[in-house]
């Protein structure tokens, strides 16, 4: 079984990425069918067999015109059944944006949460590992998962764009609440040391309640300094703004965000046109169909995460550590 090459499929609203990571991956991409049904009801399955095969389904679990989230995420768990029926020694889901990640934790009475639910279904239609990128709450995802989880990280693929925008200016890296320090502050470190020069840190008060955000206070110094904004995802600019705007008001010379996730929901073209922007740096996990056409797309930039995916696919086929692919080296 281990000597023959991974099977890797790509539902069709994650086609055009699942076609670039098998390019990378030196593969092609295994042939499957989608039927859709009058009163709402859908199917999938395998067109090559996948009896004692290694098996990875490309996915990523966002909401957009072909599908909402629930529905994606039902033909996804249709078709990992499919394949375990059909005799699949081991599958591998791979979705670059999980949904319901962000709903992790009970924050009013008898609330949800949602994302352990979600590993529930995995677990029930026979998922062998789930396979995730910067998720929003990594411990809720280890946690919340019984099967196998790995957790890829952009972290990388930042750090080596923002190299060519740093300039010979100083630098600060800025949380934009108080729960992605970490975050922010993994990349500062990791970005300094490839920079080869220290860079500042700083993070935005945010509290929310009821739907509304506030808080107004902001440390760090950004007086003739370029910040770079550092979040796990965008969802409608709001965050983003409010910390943007504060580093512009207190002297800051230039301002790039970046995002693993761009969801660009409600009012995110609008908010992010703002010319308290510079740059926006995304990954390519959730297509940024809802900006095109608007003047926040022209401040955009894509970095394509298939090489990422294509070398953990191939790494746990293997048998190999991702480490590599997870943290840089201090």
């Amino acid at each position: 079984m281990w000597d023959a090459s991974p099977l890797l499929f790509a539902l069709e609203a994650t086609r055009e990425l699942g076609e670039r990571v098998a390019a990378k991956a030196g593969l092609p991409l295994a042939p499957h069918e989608e039927r859709d049904f009058e009163d709402g009801e859908h199917k999938a399955r395998p067109l090559a067999s996948v009896r004692e095969r290694d098996v990875y389904v490309l996915h990523s679990l966002y909401g957009d015109a072909g599908g909402s989230v629930n529905d994606k995420l039902c033909r996804l768990l249709f078709f990992v059944a499919a394949l375990k029926d059909a005799a699949a020694a081991r599958v591998t889901v791979m979705a670059p944006y999980l949904c319901y990640a962000r709903k992790d934790r009970k924050t009013k009475p008898r609330d949800p949460v949602t994302s352990r639910y979600l590993g529930c279904l995995f677990e029930a239609v026979g998922s062998d590992c789930v396979v995730t990128l910067d998720v929003h709450n990594l411990a809720a995802f280890q946690n919340g998962f019984r099967c196998r989880t790995e957790h890829l990280e952009a972290r990388g693929l930042f750090v080596e764009h923002f190299l060519s925008h740093a300039g010979s200016g100083d630098l600060v890296v800025v949380s934009p609440d108080e729960g992605g320090i970490k975050r922010a502050e993994a990349f500062r470190r990791a970005f300094a040391r490839r920079l080869g020069r220290p860079v500042e840190s700083g993070f935005m008060e945010k509290r929310r309640s009821g739907g509304v955000v506030s808080g107004e206070r902001i440390v760090g110094d950004f007086e003739n300094r370029a910040v770079i904004i550092v979040d796990d995802l965008i969802g409608t600019g709001g965050t983003l703004l409010r910390t943007a705007r504060a580093c512009r008001e207190r002297g800051a010379r230039k301002v790039m965000a970046a995002a693993s996730h761009g969801l660009f929901v409600s009012n995110a073209a609008e908010a992010l046109a703002d010319p308290a922007f510079d740059q926006i740096v995304i990954s390519n996990s959730v297509a940024p169909f809802r900006l095109r056409g608007t003047a926040a797309a022209a401040k955009l930039v894509e970095l394509d995460i298939a090489p990422l995916l294509a070398d953990c696919m191939l790494r746990l086929h293997q048998g190999r550590s991702i480490v590599e692919l997870t943290d840089l080296p201090e």
